[in-house]
């Protein structure tokens, strides 16, 4: 019998996520495809859940180790990059925003999302805003690819006269009003606050 390792599992897994689809992968398959047992598998995953949680760990590694945004960096810059970075991982996979969207983020990933957030703040951003922010792209991003992903019928509907998506320039266009949202909060939040007036001068 073939021995395999986590690393060549996870990467013969997400290849056959390519191949097949999300709701297609099996562990019958994988194995088979492996040259291995299917019992052999659970050395390495206890269950399919295991297996698919270690595929979107892997399979968002392109954005998980991108380089993170560095002091004096412009904010909106750098937010922009980072949405737009997040789209492209989820893309590089067929069905990657599925899959990643039933994934947990670990340790690593929580150091990250930390130092971001400390960049906003010393930024000059709210914190409760950067927050919000930093979760509408999150959640928009992944909405936007799995919308994008579905769409794979779009001969049909050129066909019937349907008006196709333009996906890219949709998702820039929503990111673009996020970061006007943000950016209005963060020039408010800069405003020097006006002392209340005096009750004894008010005519």
């Amino acid at each position: 019998m073939v021995k395999v390792n986590r690393e060549t599992v996870i990467a013969q897994a997400l290849d056959l996520l390519d191949e097949v689809g999300l709701d297609a992968i099996s562990t019958r398959q994988l194995a088979r495809r492996l040259g291995v047992e299917q019992p052999s598998l659970y050395w390495h995953f206890r269950n399919k859940k295991e297996l698919l949680s270690a595929m979107a760990e892997a399979a968002m590694a392109p954005h998980a180790t991108a380089p993170l945004p560095a002091p004096g960096q412009d904010w909106r810059e750098w937010f922009l990059d980072n949405t737009r970075s997040f789209r492209r991982t989820l893309l590089m996979r067929r069905d990657g925003a599925r899959l990643h969207s039933g994934s947990s983020p670990g340790p690593a990933d929580l150091d990250r999302i930390a130092h971001k957030m400390a960049f906003l703040t010393a930024s000059g951003l709210p914190e409760k805003d950067a927050q919000m922010a930093m979760m509408a792209a999150s959640r928009f991003t992944v909405g936007s690819v799995l919308e994008e992903q579905a769409d794979t019928d779009s001969s049909t509907a050129r066909a019937a006269n349907v008006p196709t998506i333009d996906h890219q320039a949709a998702f820039e266009a929503g990111l673009a009003l996020i970061l006007d949202g943000l950016a209005h909060r963060a020039e408010h939040a800069q405003e020097p606050t006006r002392p209340l007036p005096d009750p004894d001068r008010i005519n």
